[in-house]
């Protein structure tokens, strides 16, 4: 049978949730004959109606058993067209109801309270590879969670496609609050490289924990000693020096080219599946220059194996062990109006799921980026705790797809969508397009 709303169950439904069983119990219904065209939908759990018209008689009182399988839905609702119900006859009980009905509930009454949220492990889905910035943040930030709320979190990499990979992941769950998007820059590579439709500010929300700071480092035995040297070696050889970047469209690509593009320079960008696989690429010797960000280079800079050419702070850095990541001002002073903003680091949650959820892995979230472990592990790193919530995330997020889409159009990256495919203004214009029109903030 199909549920008209979307579940299927049946002889040979492929069922993709933890069968739970129940017990039979008495419900009292009053006598009513309702149509088939009704959703009964109840905290996290899905009463099914399997019949084999477009009828359902219910009688008072009625045996009711609960089925064995529970699916989790998106909120708590009861839609109900009652039929013309002319006459009552007891006897088409037995053939309309192929299946027992299955209720939590008695008399549509106590339901399983969102407090109770979660029952089960939630997924945090990272969208680039184990130990760049990204993984190590938000694995921070989940054993955070875990150990404050007493909440298990399991954390997996799919990288790919400069996060598409993982957003479609998400994108194809339940809006249950069991599968998270784990995200640097809000996920706005996605949209704008063609490879996904979601909007950051309409289809996500997002919850900003920091930022971080785009690096570029050789090894010792490099021929290029200082920044300047790639620029004269570069201009003496166009399109010959190779970078590795955490794939083509994302952060550390967008970054690469807008410095190249700064200095004048042409370079062949070597994707890679995130920030950590594009500095072992500088390592391994596989590109001229690795690319990435301060905290994946900083380490092998203090252990001697690769030297900084530039990063985007607007000052020198001094690592722990003394040795020193140049500005990129250094070099280019002008580079502070050029440069698009640093990169940063997010939980992204469906729009539609329960507002309580939301409220709740909000309030959870904000316990952990507050907490003194996450704020020293994000400055041991070189990371910046930068907490951003409510509509400043959804105006933020919107505001770097608007820059982004900007500077790969100017890039000519390929494949890139422009801003007026993209619908959405120039950089200078964002301040009077925002908010859009149908943008409403969640109810937080």
């Amino acid at each position: 049978a199909q549920h008209r709303y979307g579940f299927v169950h049946g002889p040979g439904a492929d069922i993709d949730h933890q069968e739970t069983k129940y017990k039979p119990r008495e419900v009292e219904f009053f006598p009513q004959r309702l149509r088939y065209e009704m959703a009964l939908e109840f905290g996290f759990y899905h009463v099914l109606f399997l019949v084999d018209d477009d009828e359902i008689l219910l009688k008072q009182p009625a045996q009711v058993h609960f089925a064995e399988v529970v699916r989790p839905i998106d909120q708590a609702r009861i839609v109900a067209k009652p039929g013309t119900a002319d006459r009552f006859d007891p006897m088409k009980r037995s053939t309309s109801i192929l299946v027992y009905l299955a209720l939590t509930v008695a008399a549509f009454g106590s339901l399983p309270a969102v407090a109770q949220w979660p029952e089960r492990p939630i997924t945090l889905v990272v969208m680039y590879g184990a130990g760049g910035g990204t993984d190590v943040v938000l694995r921070t930030l989940a054993a955070q969670i875990s150990e404050s709320e007493g909440w298990r979190i399991n954390v997996i990499n799919r990288p790919g496609a400069a996060g598409s990979a993982a957003t479609r992941y998400v994108l194809n769950k339940r809006n249950d609050g069991y599968t998270l998007l784990g995200s640097s820059s809000f996920g706005k590579f996605a949209r704008i490289s063609g490879d996904g439709d979601s909007r950051s500010w309409t289809d996500w929300y997002y919850l900003q924990a920091g930022t971080n700071l785009a690096s570029w480092s050789v090894r010792p035995d490099s021929p290029y000693k200082t920044f300047a040297d790639v620029i004269a070696a570069a201009k003496a050889n166009p399109g010959q020096i190779t970078i590795s970047t955490s794939g083509t469209g994302g952060l550390w690509h967008e970054m690469a080219a807008s410095v190249a593009q700064a200095a004048g320079i042409e370079l062949k960008y070597v994707p890679y599946s995130g920030g950590q696989t594009a500095t072992l690429a500088g390592l391994n010797g596989e590109v001229d220059i690795a690319g990435g960000g301060v905290h994946e280079h900083m380490q092998f800079v203090d252990a001697g194996q690769l030297a900084t050419l530039q990063q985007t702070s607007a000052e020198d850095i001094v690592t722990p062990d003394g040795n020193v990541m140049p500005s990129l001002v250094n070099f280019i002073p002008e580079i502070k109006d050029l440069l698009p903003p640093n990169g940063t680091y997010d939980i992204g949650i469906r729009r539609d799921t329960p507002i309580e959820i939301v409220r709740e892995l909000q309030r959870a979230f904000l316990a952990a980026v507050n907490s003194q472990h996450f704020i020293d592990v994000m400055e041991r790193r070189n990371f910046v705790v930068d907490v951003l919530v409510n509509e400043e995330a959804d105006r933020r997020a919107a505001q770097l797809e608007v820059i982004s889409a900007d500077t790969f159009e100017k890039l000519n990256i390929p494949g890139a969508r422009t801003a007026e495919q993209l619908n959405l203004p120039e950089p200078e214009d964002f301040d009077t397009w925002w908010p859009p029109e149908g943008y409403e903030p969640l109810p937080l």
